[in-house]
């Protein structure tokens, strides 16, 4: 048997894997950990409990953890802030000896976990860190432009833009803080540079791009890891940058306000004889005026993009591949789990053999990606085919559309 343990399983992304899964028959045996056992409980009711089965989740308490995971075959970890607990969960997973996928977003968790990959390796596991949209699937995008393409990648420019999901817990809105408040890493001129969200180094970045069926918006730096890991894949590339939003405008400048006015403190203030912790408030008001500011934007389904601009050499001409994810009706929670469902299918088929810590480029073949991406939106009735759209700019600037048949 095929044993799995999804932590985090009832939340949007895991809930979105978890069901991704329950289409399918990769796993006979599929645990659903979640602090809201009750949520789990439902869920494994809901999907079968022949196969599904709930489990009580204490991220915090280390034991908890280790019992979940001895359990599995395969550890699907969908718990944020990953900057919390990405790192903390990794480690459990190599104390224990099993394999480990994640969606880690947060590029300073994702330097640290790769620091363990000497660990993991002693232990004989393999971990797959970041196999979400962005990064996972971008970082996927990339490699198959780079082997089947171009003979050599000079830049990649990664965009993103979604919104309109059912709810933001406050993990996310705790991310969306800490992506703002870091240095945010970039790679320019063939050198691995910061620039600051609100400071000029970051302003210089900004920029408005068109998102294939969902508009033209304003996007900047996002300290995804892209920005780390391709650089050391694609030899002799000259720039990786990462820039987004979330949707509406006005919902991401809700948020780098707060950022900006000193508003995500974890120091209490005492407030009419009462402590207060600023970040906490803060993620509540973000959370409290989201749904206002959806309905004016005329937002009232998810939608989402990710939009990928490899540029480089083949044969010594230039070439640009501008490759899109685009929906609406599906947004972050899809966009990213059913990538991280994949990479779970993927560890699981052992359609990867790579020992020890490392992002998707550098031990998933982008094809036996796009092709389980195939066969498990089709059974879930998702689509008939992967919604993957590529356009081809030659060296005269003549745009053209590719039908890949992904």
């Amino acid at each position: 048997m095929k044993t799995l343990a999804v932590l985090g399983g009832c939340g949007a992304v895991g809930g979105t894997a978890v069901r991704i899964l329950a289409s399918s028959r990769y796993f006979d045996r599929i645990y659903i950990a979640d602090r809201e056992v009750e949520a789990a409980a439902r869920m494994a009711d809901e999907l079968g409990r022949e196969r599904f089965e709930p489990y009580a989740l204490d991220a915090e308490d280390p034991s908890n953890v280790r019992e979940i995971m001895s359990r599995a075959d395969l550890v699907l970890n969908c718990v944020g802030p990953f900057y919390h607990y990405g790192p903390r969960l990794l480690r459990a997973a190599i104390e224990v000896g099993v394999n480990y996928v994640d969606i880690c977003d947060d590029m300073d968790a994702t330097i640290e976990m790769l620091d363990m990959d000497g660990a993991a390796r002693e232990k004989g596991i393999s971990a797959l860190v970041g196999m979400g949209s962005s990064p996972g699937m971008a970082n996927l995008l990339v490699r198959f432009c780079a082997e089947q393409m171009l003979d050599q990648v000079e830049s990649v420019d990664i965009y993103h833009a979604h919104g309109g999901e059912p709810v933001e817990g406050p993990a996310v809105i705790k991310h969306r803080f800490h992506s703002m408040e870091i240095d945010i890493p970039v790679f320019l001129d063939g050198e691995f540079k910061t620039v600051r969200l609100f400071e000029e180094s970051g302003k210089a970045l900004e920029e408005e791009t068109e998102f294939k069926n969902i508009g033209t918006y304003p996007v900047y730096a996002y300290p995804h890891p892209e920005t780390i890991t391709l650089p050391k894949y694609l030899k002799g590339v000259k720039r990786v940058t990462n820039l987004g939003l979330v949707l509406p405008v006005s919902y991401a400048e809700l948020i780098k306000s707060m950022v900006r006015l000193g508003l995500t403190s974890d120091e209490p203030l005492e407030v009419q004889g009462q402590k207060v912790v600023p970040r906490e408030f803060a993620v509540a008001f973000v959370i409290s005026r989201r749904e206002q500011l959806l309905r004016e934007a005329g937002i009232t389904e998810p939608m989402g993009c990710l939009k990928i601009v490899v540029k480089g050499l083949k044969e010594g001409e230039p070439h640009t591949y501008v490759f899109s994810m685009t929906s609406k009706g599906m947004g972050m929670g899809e966009g990213t789990g059913i990538p991280a469902a994949l990479g779970a299918i993927a560890m699981g088929e052992g359609l990867i053999t790579e020992k020890g810590v490392f992002p998707p480029e550098a031990a998933v073949d982008p094809m036996d990606l796009i092709k389980l991406a195939g066969e498990v939106i089709r059974s879930s009735g998702k689509g008939d085919s992967v919604p993957i759209y590529v356009d081809h700019i030659d060296k005269d600037g003549k745009v053209e559309s590719l039908d890949l048949k992904f």
